[in-house]
């Protein structure tokens, strides 16, 4: 894929926001996987996504927060939450790369039920905590009720700053690959796929190492990974806006198919 195509997604849209969250204590856990592994797990419209010639797999734990609707304020304790979302990179024919979500565990039950109805997205209940000291940071889950059962316990040690993607060579990197997506892809009524946006500054981020790893959400999405992850980053966290989610046609997005607005949520600040 030509450097530009990466770059296009992180241009903000030229429209209005829906909605706004705060995305924060994000850690970025990857491995490293032949494509074969998941071709089958993903819709035959997309492509997967390489970097030398592998298709990478994330888990990755953080903590939302002021999530809203545009016009509406942060409600306490329902706008904020643990998150976890375990997924993978994909493009639509050499351009629009995004990403494509196996599975996400939140800790609010009502987050979930949105998150289902309105993003199609394959969410699971869970009850989740992140605690940080210093520059220790551990986060815990374990799926409630649904099946199959999954839970993840993760520790990792937060290091020194990453420079931030200012250069051609920069933004070519495997940090701006795994961490720059700005696009989620997913399948609608009729097996419509359908694309969202987000928009944000570059992730600042900072090298981390794994004290402990221990999870069985790869499991439960059929993915069978039989060694440790490859790469880990951490980053403070980014406010984010929410764009609309529409449907993809030809490989070009089509008028508003599902407005969400009312269903978001913004973050301005950490916990």
């Amino acid at each position: 894929m030509e450097l530009r195509e990466r770059i296009q997604p992180t241009i903000r849209p030229d429209e209005r926001p829906i909605g706004f969250q705060c995305w924060s204590n994000l850690l970025f856990v990857h491995w490293r996987v032949p494509v074969a592994t998941i071709r089958e797990l993903i819709p035959a419209e997309l492509t997967v996504d390489t970097f030398d010639g592998d298709a990478w797999i994330g888990l990755v734990p953080f903590y939302m927060s002021r999530v809203r609707p545009a016009g509406l304020p942060a409600m306490p304790w329902i706008s904020q939450f643990c998150e976890t979302n375990l997924r993978t990179y994909v493009h639509l024919g050499g351009s629009r790369p995004g990403v494509w979500f196996f599975s996400l565990e939140a800790a609010r039950l009502i987050a979930v039920g949105i998150a289902r109805w309105k993003w199609r997205l394959n969410y699971h209940w869970a009850k989740m905590s992140l605690r940080r000291d210093g520059d220790l940071i551990t986060y815990q889950s374990q799926r409630i009720r649904n099946k199959p059962p999954a839970h993840s316990n993760v520790a990792a040690e937060i290091g020194g700053e990453l420079e931030p993607f200012t250069t051609d060579t920069e933004r070519q990197s495997l940090e701006f690959f795994l961490a720059e997506r700005y696009l989620l892809y997913t399948v609608g009524p009729g097996d419509r796929l359908l694309c969202g946006q987000v928009h944000h500054r570059p992730y600042p981020l900072k090298q981390a190492r794994l004290q402990t790893f221990e999870q069985t959400i790869t499991d439960a999405a059929s993915l069978q990974i039989e060694h440790p992850p490859n790469h880990v980053l951490f980053s403070e966290g980014v406010n984010v806006e929410i764009f609309p989610l529409r449907e993809v046609k030809n490989g070009q997005k089509a008028d508003s198919l599902i407005t969400l607005q009312g269903n978001c949520v913004d973050s301005r600040g950490g916990k």
